[in-house]
C-alpha cells in the first residue's frame, strides 16, 4: 500500500495555497495604500484559483472550451467591477486586482502543465510587484527616459541581432563565425552595463574605492583615467585614488576570466586561473596596503568621482566598434601568426595591449591560429600586462601627483610578472 498522496490532490492543494497567498499579498497591498477591501479578497482569489484548476482538468484536451468560458466570465466580471468603481467615484482604473485575479485563475493550468521553477518564478514576480511598490516607484522616479532607450538597445543587441546572425564562418576566418563575434559583444556589453547601472543607481555616492571596484567591472582603463583626472582636481580623492586604481585592475583580471569562461573557452580559463588569480590576489593586497596608508593620512572618506557618466556602454556604435575590432584583430592575428609565428604574436599582443584588449583576447581565443595553445595563453598574459603599463602611464600623466607613484609602480610590476610568466616554457 502506497501511503503517498495522489499527485492530482497535491497539485490542487498547491493551487489553492498559492491563490490564498496571492489574496493575502493583495490584502496587505491594499492596507498599505489605505484602500478598501474591494474586489479580490483572499477567499475570492482562492475560489477563482480552484475554479481554474477544475475547469482545466475537466476539459482534458483542446480546445479547452470550459476553461475559456470560465475565463470569459471572469473577464466580464472584472469589466463590470471596473465600470462600477468608476461610476461610484472610485479610481475606475485600478487594474492590479483584476490582474491578480487572472493570475490566480491561471495557476491551475500552470501547475498542471509547467515545471515547478516556472510556477515559482511567476509567483515571485507577482508578490514582488505587490510588496515592493515604494521601491518600484523610487526606481521609476530615479530612472531617466534615456535608460529605457538603453534597455531597448540591449534587447536589440541580445534578443534580435544575435538570433538572426548565422553560425557560419566569416570569409577569410574559417574558425570565427558571425554569431560567435556577436555573442562576445553581448556578453561584454552585459557585464559593462551591470557595472554602469550599479554605479549610477545603486551606489551613486559610493566612495572612491567602490568606484574603482565598479569601474574595473566596466573598464579598468577608463576607470584609471577618471580616477587620475579627479585626483588632479580634488585633494580628498587623491588620497584614495591609488588604491582605487589598483582595485580596478584587480577587477579587470576577474572580469576577463569570467568572460573567457562564459564564452566556452574552458581550457584557456583553467590555464589562466593561476596567473590571473595570483595577479588579482596581489593587486587586492596592494589595494589594502594603499588604503591603509590613505586611512592613516586621514583620507578614508573621500567622495567618489563621477565615473563614466557621459558614456553608456550599450550605445550601438560601441557594440559595432567592438565587433569590428574583434574581426580586425582576428584577421591581423591570423596574418601575423602565419608570417612571423610565436614571436610575431607576442609582439602584436604587447602592442595591442596598449589599447582595448577585450576584442583582441576574445578573437585570439576564438580562432585556431597556427600556434599552440600555450602561445595563445602567453599572448593573453602579455596583452593584459602591457595594458597595465598603459594604465600606469595614464595614472601618472593625468593625475600629476607623486601619491600615484605606488599604484603606477605596482601596475608596471604586474606587467613584468605577466611577461615573466609568459616567458616560462609550458
Amino acid at each position: 500500500m502506497n501511503p503517498s498522496l495522489p499527485p492530482l490532490l497535491l497539485q490542487f492543494a498547491a493551487t489553492a495555497a498559492l491563490a490564498f497567498v496571492l489574496g493575502l499579498e493583495l490584502h496587505s497591498y491594499r492596507r498599505a495604500q489605505d484602500e478598501g477591501v474591494g474586489f479580490g479578497t483572499t477567499r475570492t482569489l482562492t475560489l477563482i484559483g480552484a475554479a481554474g484548476f477544475v475547469l482545466w482538468l475537466l476539459d482534458g484536451v483542446q480546445p479547452r472550451g470550459l476553461y475559456l468560458a470560465g475565463l470569459a466570465a471572469l473577464a466580464l466580471w472584472l469589466a463590470v467591477d471596473l465600470a462600477r468603481a468608476g461610476r461610484d467615484g472610485g479610481t475606475g482604473g485600478e487594474l492590479l486586482p483584476g490582474m491578480i485575479a487572472l493570475l490566480a485563475y491561471a495557476l491551475g493550468p500552470l501547475i498542471q502543465s509547467q515545471p515547478p521553477w516556472m510556477v515559482a518564478a511567476v509567483l515571485i514576480v507577482a508578490i514582488l510587484m505587490l510588496a515592493e511598490k515604494p521601491l518600484i516607484r523610487k526606481i521609476s522616479d530615479a530612472m531617466p527616459v534615456s535608460e529605457g532607450v538603453t534597455l531597448a538597445k540591449f534587447l536589440i543587441i541580445a534578443g534580435l541581432v544575435l538570433p538572426l546572425l548565422p553560425d557560419t564562418p566569416i570569409p577569410g576566418l574559417s574558425t570565427i563565425t558571425y554569431s560567435k563575434v556577436w555573442l562576445a559583444v553581448v556578453l561584454i556589453s552585459a557585464i559593462s552595463y551591470a557595472g554602469y547601472l550599479a554605479h549610477t543607481y545603486l551606489f551613486p555616492r559610493a566612495s572612491t574605492l567602490l568606484t574603482g571596484l565598479l569601474g574595473g567591472v566596466y573598464s579598468s582603463t577608463a576607470a584609471t583615467v577618471v580616477l587620475a583626472r579627479q585626483a588632479r582636481r580634488d585633494e580628498a580623492t587623491a588620497a584614495l585614488a591609488p588604491a582605487a586604481t589598483v582595485l580596478a585592475t584587480a577587477m579587470m583580471y576577474l572580469r576577463l576570466w569570467v568572460v573567457i569562461a562564459a564564452l566556452g573557452h574552458l581550457d584557456a580559463a583553467l590555464r589562466l586561473a593561476l596567473p590571473f588569480g595570483l595577479l588579482c590576489a596581489l593587486s587586492l593586497g596592494v589595494t589594502w596596503l594603499l588604503w591603509r596608508r590613505a586611512a592613516g593620512a586621514g583620507g578614508a572618506a573621500a567622495p567618489a568621482p563621477a565615473l563614466l557618466a557621459s558614456r553608456n556602454p550599450l550605445d550601438l556604435p560601441v557594440a559595432l566598434l567592438f565587433a569590428a575590432l574583434f574581426v580586425v584583430f582576428a584577421g591581423l592575428t591570423a596574418f601575423v601568426t602565419t608570417r612571423f609565428g610565436v614571436g610575431g604574436l607576442n609582439l602584436l599582443s604587447f602592442v595591442v595591449g596598449l589599447s582595448d584588449i577585450d576584442p583582441f583576447v576574445l578573437s585570439l581565443l576564438a580562432g585556431h591560429f597556427q600556434v599552440g595553445a600555450s602561445a595563445v595563453i602567453h599572448a593573453v598574459l602579455i596583452a593584459s600586462g602591457s595594458n597595465n603599463l598603459l594604465k600606469a602611464v595614464y595614472a601618472l600623466a593625468l593625475s600629476r601627483r607623486r601619491g600615484m607613484l605606488p599604484a603606477a609602480a605596482w601596475l608596471a610590476a604586474s606587467m613584468l610578472i605577466s611577461l615573466a610568466w609568459a616567458a616560462v616554457p609550458a
